[in-house]
């Protein structure tokens, strides 16, 4: 299989990898958690500015790390939606930039199938069909992985994304940011049954609910008024059991929603993707019903399960091994329905 090399800056992660033959030959990741922290969240342009100031330093490493120089790379890839559009530009510019400079085809990755390949990474042997539950700040997705390139929608979040409820369930209870870390270390110490909470669901016009469907928002408003609640009482919020208890509602409606829809499409392996595939409480719930359905279960390493240019590469050898080329005048976009990926690729 190809070796490429990969540039993923869709959001405040500066990552450059190569892969080759699913094994991650270098892996380069510098995070800007410390510059968003003070503002509780990500700010677009200080992404941007980043971006810039290190994305030539990690390829550098990554190359060195490698041990290859650009003769050994058969392709440069890029994250090129969705995500914050400066953020991106910085990496597709970056990578455009060097596909000319050395004369090596240009891929362009869809960030959600980046997730999607980050099982590749654990399971060499992985193959379609399966379902893969992608949960992240940003997205939360039950998606049909048909082939490369080919996937269907079946459940996605109809308001907040799973780490996005973490990060604000967080902010509520003064923990700081990025939320999901700091509840998962909280939840360990924790009574999970302390507090019962609404798990969220989304109803259908016909009656009844939506079996792959989510909603977070109303849990999101149960843990505000919660606290609020106890604090009336007592100032000092039982932090460790309101962490535990949030963490479990998600957990449990997450793993209800998987084992559902895998069990209806007959798929008998579930693939986890994005940064809430590093929650202790998604993993214990998740491994635990898939054991009494015979269904098998694969988390990314932790180092792949939130933002990283490993699994970007992994998804383009694949691209690139079945002729599937970006031209050089493919652009950044926000936003794109991972149905649509095939659409990056003028040669598919």
């Amino acid at each position: 299989m190809a070796t490429v090399l990969a540039i993923e800056t869709s959001c405040d992660e500066t990552a450059v990898a190569i892969v080759k033959d699913r094994h991650v030959l270098s892996s380069v990741v510098s995070s800007q958690i410390a510059s968003h922290q003070p503002y509780g969240g990500i700010v677009p342009e200080v992404a941007s500015r980043q971006h810039v100031e290190i994305v030539n330093s990690a390829i550098a490493q990554a190359l060195q790390e490698a041990t290859l120089d650009w003769s050994g790379i058969d392709g440069i890839a890029a994250t090129c939606t969705p995500g914050l559009l400066g953020a991106l530009l910085v990496g597709l510019t970056t990578a455009k930039t060097l596909a000319l400079l050395y004369q090596k085809p240009l891929i362009g990755v869809h960030h959600l199938e980046g997730h999607i390949y980050a099982s590749y990474l654990a399971a060499a042997d992985l193959q379609p069909p399966f379902l893969c539950l992608l949960v992240s700040g940003g997205h939360t997705s039950l998606i049909y992985v048909k082939d490369c390139g080919h996937y269907k929608t079946l459940g996605q979040t109809r308001d907040d994304a799973a780490g996005e409820a973490f990060d604000k369930v967080a902010r509520l209870m003064h923990l700081g940011y990025p939320g999901g870390p700091i509840i998962d270390r909280l939840a360990t110490q924790g009574n999970s049954k302390a507090f019962p909470l609404p798990e969220g669901q989304v109803s259908l016009a016909t009656g009844g609910f939506h079996r792959y469907d989510s909603s977070f928002s109303g849990l999101k408003t149960a843990m505000l008024r919660l606290t609020q609640k106890l604090q009336q009482e007592n100032p000092a919020l039982p932090i460790e059991d309101l962490a535990a208890s949030f963490q479990a509602t998600v957990a449990k409606a997450l793993t209800k929603r998987a084992i559902a829809c895998a069990l209806d499409y007959g798929l008998d392996t579930i693939a986890v993707g994005g940064g809430v595939a590093a929650n202790t409480g998604l993993r214990q719930h998740l491994q635990a019903a898939a054991q009494t359905h015979n269904l098998r279960v694969l988390f990314p390493p932790l180092q792949f399960c939130t933002d990283n240019a490993a699994m970007i590469a992994c998804a383009a050898a694949e691209h690139l091994q079945r002729g599937h080329i970006s031209p050089l005048t493919l652009g950044a976009q926000s936003r794109m329905a991972i149905a649509d990926v095939m659409q990056l690729y003028a040669h598919s």
